[in-house]
């Protein structure tokens, strides 16, 4: 059995936001109890990552990636190639496993969706469950 939702977004540039909640409610309609779960996001300059949802983490993580493509520097893709840069880094999807019903994620991780587009942009997530 599968099931997939699209979740729709509107996510500001730069900005890491948690869809754990929305996430778990879809893994719930879905009524599959053991499984997993897969989460794309659609968009060359967004990503998906699965970890802690901390303020000062996301500020590093943000820096981080601010060393590995910065702004300010010029590229061949002069428009915004460091979003795609650091989107790249991470990747547009996730998957982990669902276990009587519920996503199976450690103490904190969070299902996070980052933006690096160099606007806001309205993102669209695909939930697919996979299971019985």
């Amino acid at each position: 059995m599968n099931y997939t939702e699209i979740l729709k977004l509107k996510i500001k540039s730069q900005e890491f936001f948690d869809i754990t909640d929305r996430v778990e409610s879809v893994i719930r309609k879905s009524e599959i109890q053991n499984g997993i779960c897969n989460i794309f996001v659609l968009g060359s300059t967004s990503a998906v990552l699965l970890n802690e949802n901390e303020p000062m983490l996301i500020h590093d993580l943000k820096e981080s990636l601010e060393k590995l493509a910065p702004e300010e520097k010029i590229y061949n893709h002069v428009e915004n190639a460091y979003s795609h840069i650091r989107a790249a880094s991470i990747g547009s999807s996730q998957t982990f496993p669902v276990k009587d019903g519920e996503a199976v994620l450690g103490t904190w991780q969070s299902i996070m969706i980052a933006n690096f587009d160099i606007e806001d942009r309205e993102r669209e997530i695909v939930v697919t469950i996979i299971g019985e």
